[in-house]
Parts: C-alpha cells; sequence; structure tokens
C-alpha cells in the first residue's frame, strides 16, 4: 500500500514538473540562443549548456513516469533503464558544476573587473562546458558498470538501478561518497564563497542603489537555495549510505528536489539576465572609473 502511495506522488512530481519544467526551459533555450548569436559572453553560454541540461533531464522523465506507474517495477530493456538512468544523474551534476561556474564568472566579473576582460572570449566558456559535461559523464559511468559488468550484475533484479546486491555496494558506495565531495559539497564552497564576496563588494560601492543590491542578493540566495534544497538532501544520502553500508531506501524519494529543480532554473535564469545585464544603463556593473589608476573600467557583468 505505501508503496502505492509513493508511486502516485512521484507519478504526480514527474507530470508537473514536465508540464511546466518544458515550456520553461524550451523559452529559456531560445532565449539564450538569440543572446548568444548577437553577442556571446562567458555566463549566457555557461547558463545555454544549463538549459540543455535540464531539457535532457526533463527527456528522462516519460520514462521514469512508466516506472512509477508500474509500480516501480521497471518492464523495459534493461539497456534502456542504464542509458535513462545514466542521463538522469549525470545531468543532475552537470547543473550543480554549471551553477558553480556561473558564481565563478560572477565573482571575476565583479572582484576583478580587468582581468574579466580576458575571460570575455567564448572559447573559455565553451571549454568550460565541455569540461563539465566530460566531468559528470565519467563519473555516472558507474551507472553502465554496475548493471552491466560481468562480475557485478544483477540479473535477478526488477526495479531500476535501485536494488543493489553486495558486490555492487562495494563499488557503489565509494563512489557515491565521492560524488557528494566533488560533485556537491565543493560547488557548493564555491558558490557560497564567490557569492558572498559578491554581495560584500557590491555593498562597499556606494554608488549601488538598493534595488540593484536587492536584485543581486536574489539571485545569490536563488542559486544557493537550489544548492541547499534540490541537490544536497540526494547527495547527503551518499554520506550516510556510506557509513550505514547499505543504499538508504529513502534517497530515491529525495530526487523528487532535484528533478523541481528544472523548474526553479528558468527562474535563476530571469534574473540573471534582468540584473546583470551588461548593456544596460542600470547594470550593477557599469562603467566606473578605477580609483587608482583613472583607467576607464570595461563593463564587469557577465550577462
Amino acid at each position: 500500500m505505501e508503496l502505492i502511495v509513493w508511486s502516485e506522488i512521484l507519478l504526480s512530481v514527474y507530470i508537473i514538473t514536465f508540464l511546466i519544467g518544458l515550456p520553461a526551459n524550451l523559452l529559456a533555450l531560445y532565449a539564450f540562443s538569440v543572446k548568444i548569436h548577437s553577442r556571446p559572453l562567458p555566463t549566457d553560454i555557461l547558463l545555454l549548456n544549463l538549459t540543455v541540461s535540464d531539457l535532457l533531464f526533463l527527456m528522462t522523465l516519460p520514462l521514469k513516469m512508466h516506472e512509477a506507474a508500474s509500480g516501480m517495477k521497471w518492464q523495459l530493456p534493461t539497456s534502456l533503464c542504464s542509458i535513462n538512468s545514466f542521463t538522469f544523474f549525470s545531468t543532475i551534476y552537470t547543473s550543480s558544476l554549471l551553477l558553480m561556474a556561473v558564481s565563478v564568472v560572477r565573482y571575476i566579473g565583479v572582484a576583478f573587473p580587468v582581468a574579466y576582460q580576458r575571460l570575455l572570449k567564448p572559447v573559455y566558456a565553451i571549454v568550460t562546458s565541455a569540461v563539465i559535461w566530460l566531468i559528470s559523464a565519467a563519473h555516472c559511468s558507474i551507472v553502465f558498470i554496475t548493471q552491466h559488468h560481468p562480475s557485478l550484475a544483477n540479473k535477478t533484479s526488477s526495479v531500476c538501478y535501485e536494488s543493489f546486491n553486495e558486490k555492487q555496494l562495494e563499488i557503489l558506495l565509494p563512489v557515491r561518497l565521492e560524488f557528494f565531495i566533488v560533485l556537491c559539497f565543493a560547488p557548493l564552497l564555491i558558490c557560497v564563497f564567490c557569492y558572498l564576496r559578491c554581495i560584500m563588494i557590491l555593498y562597499s560601492r556606494p554608488r549601488i542603489s538598493r534595488m540593484q543590491r536587492q536584485k543581486a542578493i536574489g539571485m545569490a540566495t536563488g542559486t544557493l537555495a537550489v544548492f541547499l534544497i534540490c541537490v544536497l538532501p540526494y547527495n547527503f544520502s551518499h554520506v550516510l549510505g556510506y557509513f550505514q553500508g547499505e543504499s538508504p531506501k529513502w534517497r530515491y524519494y529525495t530526487l523528487l528536489l532535484s528533478t523541481l529543480n528544472t523548474c526553479i532554473d528558468p527562474i535563476i535564469f530571469y534574473f540573471s539576465s534582468s540584473s546583470f545585464h551588461c548593456t544596460s544603463k542600470k547594470s550593477i556593473f557599469r562603467r566606473r572609473a578605477l580609483n587608482v589608476s583613472g583607467l576607464e573600467r570595461q563593463p564587469t557583468s557577465t550577462s
């Protein structure tokens, strides 16, 4: 009975997320495509990749809906389970790494505006995005290893990447702990540092209005909230699972928060475009003279 209730909850969340997230991210994809075509900036390229990541995540939801509607029993080919799980998890970590990269670009733009000008070439953002995709894909290849390696495969399981034998857990639990440290906790710390420093720098500049500061704080708070609410709970289950020596049963439901992330990201995109627009006269990082050198400061916005 409990499994049926949870299946219905999962199905409902998947449907709502798909119906809201798909059009929102398609709109964001169009907006960033137009923006990059006219003037490619590092943050726009990173956010475009984040949008693509969210759309790939949303493409996995129909199969997740089928799984939930089937009472969490996987009735499709095993290979399809592996491909869907790989895409599902890799896009989650790609998103967290891309949000980290955006925070770093923001910080450089605010704290080191002269150095930031050297990073405006699109190639840097493209290479960064490619490296992030490769890191996520390499880590999440563990899905194929645990599912298809001859000495690890659990051919009797009727669920998709959820019920693991002892041999699989021996490999999977340490890898999950590394996931938490490298793909979640480290990016979170970097985001906290970068955005706190951005806010402190903005408050030290008297010519910036209160509304502009509030917009910057809102974007920083929104990004950190995504990490704390949508990414951290699922990844924290990796830590507990490692020390308990098992895969926590409840970890699957923390993924609901990660699923809702695809509906939140377009809101962050909106604030990114409106409060950090480099050509706007009301831009937070508009042109101003350097106090010491007297050199004209170039726009330090990243989108």
